[in-house]
């Protein structure tokens, strides 16, 4: 009975510096909201820069934005909305204790998040095409306004940060795939599941305010 008392309370997914189950993760989530509050206040500078280049030269960065695929932005917006649910979906599942539902919604969420990565691959590869660059390597001369090249610096400094972040809630994504199908999660333990959606959910809701800022301007 003791033996069996000490399995029911002590987990072998609770960590030994933890006295339940429930403290463990309440201090996961307040760790995560931490970390998530620190790359609120990273992109926050980047907006703010934004904000003063834009008030600098409004009629550049109106012009310059109009060489922007808003099609293309708007699908990448879907694209990402969709992988949120996905992902929301996954964390549900879980909690539901359906190992092949979880897998097949966090796989959805990577095949999202790939198809966002090829969108800005194409957009990408046009800009570079055409030598809509940032600082000295700018050469496109079809954009009316003073340093066109500050649009597309800003530009290429906030999108390009954020699909780094894309790729690595992919990589994170990614472990929690293999920790699934090996059986690390269950209807009782799903914390790390739990705060991969968090992060992701973030990278979202940074698109949802990139997407406006740089495609519909004006």
């Amino acid at each position: 009975m003791a033996t069996s008392h000490t399995e029911t309370h002590h987990p072998n997914w609770l960590q030994h510096h933890f006295s339940s189950p429930f403290q463990q993760g309440e201090s996961s989530k307040l760790g995560m909201w931490l970390f998530l509050l620190t790359e609120v206040l990273f992109f926050g500078g980047l907006f703010c820069a934004y904000a003063v280049f834009n008030a600098w030269y409004p009629e550049t960065f109106i012009n310059a934005h109009k060489s922007l695929s808003w099609p293309l932005g708007a699908t990448n917006t879907i694209v990402l909305i969709a992988s949120s649910v996905t992902m929301a979906l996954a964390i549900r599942s879980m909690q539901l204790g359906s190992k092949k539902g979880t897998l097949i919604l966090l796989w959805s969420t990577m095949a999202l998040a790939a198809v966002f990565l090829v969108i800005k691959y194409f957009e990408y590869s046009h800009k570079f095409h055409l030598g809509q660059l940032p600082g000295e390597y700018y050469t496109y001369e079809g954009i009316a306004g003073t340093n066109p090249h500050i649009f597309f610096s800003v530009y290429f400094m906030m999108t390009g940060l954020h699909g780094i972040h894309v790729i690595a809630g992919m990589i994170v994504i990614g472990w929690m795939i293999y920790r699934t199908s090996q059986d690390h999660f269950s209807s009782d333990y799903y914390t790390p599941i739990e705060m991969t959606g968090l992060y992701w959910h973030l990278v979202d809701l940074v698109w949802i305010f990139l997407f406006p800022m740089f495609y519909l301007i004006g």
